[in-house]
């Protein structure tokens, strides 16, 4: 377990890989002074993972979802007899659906539901109200970028879900991102910035590859992605799916 701030714990599930990295970040928030904690994504249902998120949750109040990948939401039924809450229905347990700009307070710790759609259509973010810090599921990694993966990834709203983050991180409201997977960021505004640069380039990329006469996006792939290790072309192919719909709409 680590330690972020006085709100916030993180226990790192052992399920490492390319999409992943080191492993499905769970987030334990707690207010200081308060008994119950919330948590958000409880990740894979590995034994071991979810005892050392109990361990570190004590008694759990509420379950939250970033979005609704299995890495992220498998445990959710291991996690008996607690509420859990996301934007898809199907990842809700004795709770309504999230609504984009509610507060929810749990002992005093209180989260703002932000709306980001684009790594999947119904990812979501949590602002800590109370300290100037996201939890961002995949929008944002701690380290590299996330994958926008056609059909589910739709970049549209991805890259106007990353106008928004940026928009609160220069309203101060966010100094410090809690990804999905990776590191905690501490330089919020460099980190959502390169991604909004990185998918701009890309997208001239496969711009460039569709008129030079690529016909599909495995051929857009080869190109634009040579420089990458093949074995990540797949998710790769995927995304470029994407960004050829968002530039075909």
């Amino acid at each position: 377990m680590e330690t972020v701030s006085e709100r916030v714990r993180l226990v790192r599930a052992d399920n490492p890989g390319i999409m992943t990295l080191d492993g499905t970040n769970t987030w334990i928030l707690r207010e200081p002074g308060a008994v119950r904690s919330v948590v958000v994504d409880p990740g894979p249902a590995q034994a071991e993972h979810l005892d050392r998120v109990r361990d570190a949750a004590g008694e759990i109040a509420l379950v939250l979802f970033t979005h609704r990948h299995a890495d992220h939401t498998e445990a959710l039924d291991e996690i008996a007899g607690v509420p859990a809450r996301a934007t898809d229905p199907e990842f809700c347990r004795d709770g309504a659906p999230l609504a984009d700009g509610e507060v929810i307070d749990v002992d005093g710790l209180r989260l703002e539901v932000v709306a980001t759609p684009g790594h999947t259509r119904d990812s979501t973010c949590f602002r800590l109200v109370d300290e100037p810090t996201l939890l961002s599921g995949d929008t944002i990694l701690g380290r590299g970028t996330t994958v926008v993966a056609h059909p589910d990834g739709v970049l549209g709203p991805y890259l106007d879900s990353l106008a928004r983050i940026r928009e609160l991180v220069e309203e101060g409201c966010v100094e410090r991102i809690l990804p999905g997977h990776g590191p905690v960021v501490e330089q919020a505004l460099a980190v959502v910035d390169g991604y909004i640069d990185h998918r701009h380039e890309r997208l001239d990329q496969v711009r460039a590859a569709l008129a030079a006469g690529d016909t599909t996006a495995r051929q857009v792939v080869e190109r634009v992605y040579a420089d990458v290790d093949p074995v990540l072309w797949d998710a790769a192919e995927l995304s470029v799916r994407a960004q050829i719909e968002h530039l075909r709409s």
